[in-house]
């Protein structure tokens, strides 16, 4: 019974310690927050540097370029094989 008790005494001693060395919870420190930046006027456009496609020539406005004709197609195939769920061929 005497080692039982101090075994049991121990373990209390013990518990007691870990909870006195326990790390106390304080209230949440104040938060600081800069103050706001300055505000400065935005610069001026750049001018614009080339005129704007023209319109008027129907040909300009639906023919792609070659680069934008091929990737137009590589679209196309992929579309098409989501359809038909396939792989897209390259």
């Amino acid at each position: 019974m005497k080692k039982s008790s101090s075994v049991l005494l121990a373990s209390l001693i013990a518990a007691a310690a870990l909870v006195a060395c326990g790390k106390k919870e304080d209230a949440a420190p104040a938060v600081v927050t800069p103050p706001p930046a300055p505000v400065t006027e935005p610069a001026p456009a750049p001018p614009a540097a080339a005129p704007a496609p023209s319109t008027t020539d129907p040909s300009a406005a639906t023919t792609p370029s070659p680069g934008a004709s091929s990737a137009l197609d590589a679209a196309n195939a992929a579309t098409e094989a989501a359809k038909k769920d396939e792989a897209p061929k390259k």
